[in-house]
């Protein structure tokens, strides 16, 4: 029916569910494109795999005359700008069709299953045609990957064998350790909680302070995230403002030597950032605000506190998605005009 069918997914990790869409779309269509998110990000709790181990995952699952048939592409999150993704996407699957298109006008479709409010994508490309399937057993990677990272490897009748073989293998490397002491971490931290009469929403605050092209960032001293490099930020205080909490914090992380008066001169903007993922620790809606100083030869000496292991500036240009901590990546990008 299609030339080519085209899969999006996380597949953190790849289970028996992604398998059977991907079995059905290669009866469908001559070629597939499968769209693998989240690439380029770091690893955590909830996107412990990378680009290239999901691969794996995907192509050891399918016999080799199929697997010949699958094209396996990166695509970046962008979190707060549909427009951008869309338009990752668009250039994902062009690139491979210019490459592997055998007629002038393929007939390309998107495949999965309406899942869930993450699956709205599947109506945000009118030009191709969508394909529907169900969701097999409502499976859903969440809990197969958060008890393997808590030491329990999941039924391999919910996997595929090449997922199956990776993950056995995927066990023995230090990598897998770490992710399982974030896990216990981020576990114990929600125990805290389980006596709420209602699931907890945090509120935090972050620092996007910017001079000659250069932003000023932290890397974090304890988990979660430790090690990574972040924003200065963290909870509101009870009985502060929103941007008294974030000049404390900025404070309190960076030792930053700019007067507060010229801190308040130098605000830009403000925006708030409610990813329902953004954080491991649960529903945290963060509001960023923007410090834009004044250019000069010599950026403000700044240091380590609180939280923070190190404080440093880095050129904006040097920004790796998977150096940073959450969605900070996205924040700067949007914040800054990046995208």
């Amino acid at each position: 029916m299609f030339d080519f069918l085209v899969f999006i997914g996380r597949f953190q990790p790849f289970h028996i569910g992604h398998a059977r869409v991907l079995q059905q779309a290669l009866t469908q269509s001559a070629q597939v494109i499968v769209l693998i998110g989240s690439a380029k990000q770091a690893r955590n709790t909830r996107n412990p795999f990378t680009i290239e181990e999901r691969t794996e995952m995907i192509l050891g699952s399918l016999k080799p005359e199929d697997a010949a048939r699958v094209h396996c592409q990166p695509l970046h999150d962008c979190l707060y700008n549909d427009a951008v993704w869309v338009t990752n996407v668009q250039e994902a699957v062009q690139e491979v069709v210019s490459k592997h298109s055998a007629t002038v006008n393929p007939r390309i479709g998107l495949i999965g299953h309406k899942k869930d409010q993450s699956s709205y994508y599947l109506r945000l490309f009118p030009q191709w045609e969508s394909v529907d399937v169900e969701n097999h057993h409502a499976l859903s990677a969440t809990p197969l990957r958060e008890a393997y990272l808590l030491g329990q490897m999941p039924a391999e009748n919910v996997l595929p064998q090449g997922t199956v073989n990776f993950l056995q293998t995927f066990q023995s490397q230090d990598i897998y350790h770490s992710l399982g002491e974030e896990a216990r971490f981020i576990q114990q931290y929600k125990q805290a909680w389980d006596v709420a009469p209602y699931t907890p929403t945090f509120v935090t605050v972050d620092a996007v302070v910017v001079q000659s092209g250069h932003i000023l960032l932290v890397e974090r001293k304890a988990r979660p995230g430790k090690g990574l490099f972040a924003l200065p930020g963290g909870f509101v205080d009870q009985g502060e403002t929103l941007i008294n909490a974030c000049i404390r914090e900025l404070r309190e992380e960076t030792r930053l030597k700019v007067p507060e008066p010229v801190l308040h001169g130098s605000l830009r903007g403000q925006r708030v950032f409610d990813d329902p993922y953004r954080s491991a620790r649960g529903r945290t809606i963060t509001h960023a605000f923007m410090f834009d100083l004044k250019p000069d030869t010599s950026l403000p000496k700044v240091k380590g506190g609180d939280d923070a292991k190190s404080a440093f500036w880095l050129p904006l240009s040097a920004l790796q998605p998977e150096r940073l901590f959450e969605d900070h990546f996205h924040i700067i990008r949007a914040m800054t005009g990046m995208y």
